[in-house]
């Protein structure tokens, strides 16, 4: 009896113990916050989670719908959870600005693929929209060398990255050489012609609100006015426009001719360049702004500020071939091929499974 009395008080203490084992240092939360729930996404969360593996820290990873008080109501929640820090694609700059600014007040704060100046950020980690809507003119210039008709699709108008790509395309056909105001542009509008022989559809961009099915309505519409024309290009600027522009296309024997130039990697999008139905797209890196952000926030709660990013990431080129690199003010540009590039792609997905 005295030695089952023994072995309780032993099995006692050793369950008691159990507890402390597992409660050893609390990992660091980081949180992503982007501004919509678009598949673009998966890409940065890959980069996410794979440097939330190398540096040791819990991520959480959040979508909201493309509406500044869901994502909001995410941020103040996170906020409350009491996260080490977060990286945030700021849907409204100059609305969502001075709150902002009081949350980096409480913690590690970057602004990832939209910036918002006077937020308190510790740095932006993203591409120069400005500079990659130049390159969608470039590419607007070969396919329409001679002019014609644009149309210009969008999902807003009030995120930064919009009015950027949009001010890039229309200043680079124009042949406006820097834009003073390009870290603010105004609203897209453009009712005179653009560089003297593009005329822009509607006088402005298209948006549908960050819906797909409205979308897909705006091309449709778009090309019973202006399908027939001879020389038509259609550009969609948000990832899941270019897809939507290649159904409407495809849609009709009549607008086989309608060129398309995209922004983003969409699957969709990239299989259409390498059938030919799409010249090209202007892709960013999902992937490195999901990875940066995780490396910068976990850094510098740490103490660590070697790791802040200084410089905008670099946007690329995709056609049909592929390219040769080559460079915008200093910046290697790459020109990958579709096919190529897709299942580099696929490989980054499947690498964090």
């Amino acid at each position: 009896m005295k030695l089952s009395r023994v072995l309780l008080v032993i099995l006692a203490v050793v369950l008691g113990m159990v507890p402390a084992c597992k409660s050893g240092p609390k990992k660091l939360q980081v949180a992503i916050v982007t501004n919509n729930p678009e598949e673009f996404w998966n890409f940065c969360e890959a980069g996410a989670r794979k440097a939330a593996e190398k540096y040791d820290v819990d991520l959480i990873f959040r979508r909201p719908k493309s509406d500044m008080t869901d994502q909001m109501n995410i941020i103040k929640d996170l906020e409350n959870k009491g996260v080490a820090g977060m990286a945030v694609s700021v849907l409204k700059p100059e609305d969502q600005a001075p709150e902002l600014k009081l949350l980096s007040e409480k913690m590690k704060l970057i602004t990832m693929d939209n910036d918002a100046e006077g937020s308190g950020r510790i740095c932006y980690i993203g591409t120069d929209n400005y500079a990659a809507g130049r390159a969608v003119g470039r590419l607007v210039r070969q396919v329409l060398p001679e002019g014609g008709t644009l149309a210009v699709f969008v999902g807003e108008v009030t995120p930064l990255n919009a009015r950027q790509r949009f001010w890039g395309l229309a200043d680079e056909l124009n042949g406006v050489n820097d834009r003073k105001d390009s870290s603010n542009p105004p609203n897209p509008r453009f009712d005179e012609k653009i560089g003297g022989k593009y005329t822009l559809y509607r006088n402005t961009a298209i948006t549908d609100a960050g819906k797909r099915e409205q979308a897909q309505i705006n091309a449709q519409q778009a090309l019973e006015k202006i399908g027939g024309e001879p020389n038509v290009c259609m550009i969609g600027l948000w990832a899941y426009n270019p897809p939507k522009i290649l159904e409407a296309v495809r849609s009709d024997a009549r607008y086989k001719h309608v060129k398309i130039v995209g922004f983003d990697e969409a699957f969709e999008t990239l299989d259409g360049i390498s059938t030919g139905e799409i010249y090209a797209t202007v892709v960013q890196d999902p992937y490195q702004f999901g990875y940066r952000s995780v490396e910068v926030i976990a850094a510098e709660a740490r103490g660590d500020t070697s790791k802040r990013v200084k410089d905008p990431i670099p946007y690329r080129i995709v056609t049909k071939d592929g390219g040769e690199t080559t460079k915008d003010n200093g910046v290697e540009i790459q020109n990958l091929k579709a096919t190529e590039f897709r299942d580099q792609l696929k490989q980054l997905l499947d690498s964090v499974k």
